[in-house]
């Protein structure tokens, strides 16, 4: 370690004219008060040197040191300690000097010249530095030092001294193939250890009898290593205070029964991404401990007995397995999340769950299961140790098991109808997955258990009923079901959500009920053609009905409905009528009316007072209404349509609010459109593809010219209105002389 030039007890000693120093906090009123610095036994190291440099500022309450100089004499020996208060003024700013030396020093320690490292509140930061070894020059109480992305290959045998505070060491991405045994055994402070990503493989291949304790160690990363059967145990055989473990991304392909004995505290593991095929019995059944397991993306095909009570959160996605089997116990099950997705199950697993991930296997929950009884299937589901339980039990089995689930992913299977005692017990779900399955129907009555759902997703399946009772969702946030077969609904059922805030039906076949005849022949005209109400849906905010084959939005489509989306796209053919979106005109925020073909919109565009987003894009309009500056519209979309001139509707006064513009695809006429080349030379607004810009300019004799929008200059225009102007002239001359010559 190399000190300061000058020593700064040394300094402070002579500007005072003392030899014997001790700082202190006491007072008359308070003898033992906390003394600022002491260091009774300090090391000889630095006094051989002839200078003192502090390593640890103790803090106590019944000791007080004081510190000597002997100018060059050097440090060998410690006179008697004395008390010393200070009495001046002077001496009181000689302290206040001392004190910001020393913490300058300590807080912003610089390494000598040569070291490539950057220190910054007790860390090094040495990584990308192509360092070969781990430098041994930095600031002794040092807490965290980052030299990954280096080309250290080992690390040797160091000293009982070496960095004795250090708490994180990250040696990931080097080349590192040995370790000296025992080396980590004195580093009593250390806690973390990155060594992800070198050449471990080779040390365990070498047959060493392993790195040696790891006293403190609680968190190891051992992943992307090339690590395979028997090498995890070089590293983790004398962990005992370890925690957190990843072998991820290795070449593991069995978990032995020994693997963790040596780090019997282990809380999280994790073993993704390598080729386990087997586990033995008790690998992970001593670790008391273990609440976090993955073992995703391995080639496990079958859980057989599992047996992990104390286990809080199990991965075990994208394997394949076929069966997950319990052992048989009263003992209950810690398990709240487990994720079996993209597996080949074939029945619904059930234990005392909070969160449950099956999408992507082979789920049907119907009848033509392989068994083809619909009571073992019915029975499985119910029974957490997937044995056949009689009737009698399963009602109550399936409240011990289900009762906590608050989150079910069953998308991707091969669901085509759900029995009814299927959610009976599942008071606590919040969210339901079952889209991209195969069903058909979908009913919840009155007295469903799903009291506190709040997100249901039935989209891609192939619905064409949909039955939700009054009352069964009162809780409702979120209701997907778009891309299903739905034609004919209740004429309420959205109504009779009161929680309902968001709603997909896009790409259905779903028809709007008119409000002319009143809220009662609306109803009776909904039961007869099987249209749909919006009408005082009083929670919804969010609604898309894009694609679905729309003929006509009536007058008061929404009224009391405080929309704040609204996608009413690739509807071909859509007739709006005068004031269908009344209502809407102090919420709304987005409107999308792309892809509809549209001639006319019938919207008076400028009285939604809190519109930010418009796209009329896809359609066949030539003409808008005129804006004005207040208006908070910020991107406005009019691409591919048959706008020829924009200047009557003033989309100058948006450029306050404006953030985008889309305008390609439009029949551009240069001169009508001049407000356009300013607001692309203010660039206060952005307008995606300007580049391809394109405008018509009439030149002489009606000759129209294509020209880049940015092109265009007033002056041309003036140019080719007073030309316009003299031909007129000139024409009407040849006509008055015409008619004057025919006269005579």
């Amino acid at each position: 370690m190399t000190e300061p030039k000058e020593n700064v007890w040394e300094t402070l000693a002579n500007a005072a004219g003392l030899d014997t120093i001790c700082l202190t906090h006491s007072r008359l009123k308070k003898p033992f008060s906390t003394c600022l610095v002491g260091l009774p036994g300090f090391s000889q190291l630095a006094c051989n040197r002839g200078t003192i440099s502090p390593r640890k500022l103790f803090l106590g309450l019944s000791w007080k040191g004081c510190w000597e100089s002997q100018g060059k004499k050097g440090c060998k020996q410690r006179r008697n300690l004395l008390l010393f208060q200070p009495q001046s003024r002077a001496m009181k700013l000689y302290i206040f000097f001392f004190l910001a030396v020393v913490n300058k020093q300590t807080s912003n320690y610089q390494p000598p010249e040569g070291t490539s490292c950057e220190m910054a509140n007790s860390q090094a930061f040495c990584h990308n530095k192509d360092l070969h070894q781990i430098p041994r020059e930095l600031y002794p109480n040092v807490n965290k030092i980052d030299l990954s992305g280096n080309l250290i290959q080992s690390i040797p045998e160091m000293s009982s001294s070496f960095y004795t505070s250090l708490q994180c060491l990250d040696l990931s991405s080097n080349q590192i193939s040995f370790i000296t045994p025992g080396v980590f055994a004195h580093m009593k402070s250390l806690l973390e250890i990155n060594l992800a990503n070198n050449h471990l493989h080779e040390l365990a291949q070498n047959g060493t009898e392993g790195i040696g304790l790891l006293p403190k160690v609680e968190v190891l990363d051992l992943s992307h290593n090339n690590l395979y059967n028997g090498m995890a145990e070089y590293f983790i055989k004398e962990a005992p205070a370890l925690q957190y473990l990843s072998l991820a991304d290795n070449s593991i392909i069995m978990i032995s029964q020994k693997m963790f004995e040596g780090s019997p505290n282990l809380v999280e593991i994790d073993l993704q991404s390598n080729i386990i095929m087997e586990i033995e019995e008790g690998a992970f059944e001593t670790l008391v401990s273990l609440s976090k397991l993955n073992l995703s993306k391995n080639s496990i095909t079958c859980i057989s007995d599992f047996n992990l009570r104390q286990l809080e959160i199990l991965d075990l996605s994208r394997n394949s397995i076929e069966t997950f089997h319990t052992t048989k116990s009263d003992d209950e099950y810690s398990l709240k999340c487990l994720d079996l997705s993209e597996n080949k199950l074939l029945h619904f697993p059930v234990n005392k769950l909070v969160t449950l991930n099956l999408s992507k296997n082979l789920i049907q929950l119907t009848a033509e299961s392989p068994h083809n009884k619909m009571d073992y299937v019915k029975n499985e589901w119910l029974n957490a140790s997937f044995h056949l339980l009689d009737q009698k039990q399963s009602r109550n089995k399936s409240s011990l098991y289900l009762s906590q689930l608050v989150y079910l992913d069953l998308s991707y299977n091969e669901i085509k109808s759900i029995p009814d005692e299927f959610f009976e017990s599942m008071l606590s779900l919040h969210t339901l997955n079952l889209s991209k399955n195969c069903l058909q129907a979908f009913a919840v009555s009155y007295d469903s258990a799903l009291i506190s759902l709040t997100v249901l997703d039935l989209s891609y399946n192939a619905l064409q009923n949909l039955l939700l009772d009054a009352g069964a969702l009162s809780n409702l946030k979120e209701l997907y079901i778009q891309n299903n077969y739905l034609q004919t609904l209740q004429f309420d059922i959205f109504s009779n959500l009161p929680s309902l805030r968001l709603l997909n039906l896009q790409s259905n076949n779903i028809s709007l009920c008119s409000m002319y005849s009143g809220l009662a022949k609306q109803r009776l005209a909904g039961e007869e053609s099987g249209c749909v109400s919006f009408v005082n849906s009083l929670a919804l905010q969010y609604l898309y009905l894009a694609n679905n084959m729309l003929n006509i939005l009536p007058a008061y489509s929404f009224y009391k409905t405080s929309l704040l989306v609204l996608d009413l796209s690739m509807n071909p053919g859509l007739k709006i009528e005068l004031k269908a979106l009344s209502g809407l005109e102090k919420s709304l925020e987005c409107l999308y009316l792309y892809g509809n073909t549209l001639i006319d919109l019938n919207i008076d565009l400028p009285c939604f007072s809190h519109l930010k987003h418009l796209n009329l894009s896809e359609n066949q309009l030539n003409w808008l209404p005129k804006w004005s500056s207040d208006s908070p519209l910020e991107v406005l979309d009019l691409r591919n349509n048959r706008f020829s001139t924009l200047e009557n509707s003033n989309i100058l006064a948006l450029e306050n609010s404006l953030k985008n513009l889309y305008l390609t695809g439009n029949p551009l006429n240069c001169c009508g459109n001049i407000w356009l080349s300013s607001m692309i030379q203010n660039k206060n607004v952005q307008i995606p593809n300007v580049e391809h810009l394109t405008c018509q300019h009439t030149q002489n004799f009606g000759y129209q010219d294509k020209m880049h929008i940015r092109n265009i200059r007033p002056e041309d225009c003036e140019k080719e209105d007073l030309k316009k102007i003299n031909f007129l002239i000139i024409l009407t001359f040849v006509l008055v002389l015409s008619v004057i010559i025919i006269g005579k």
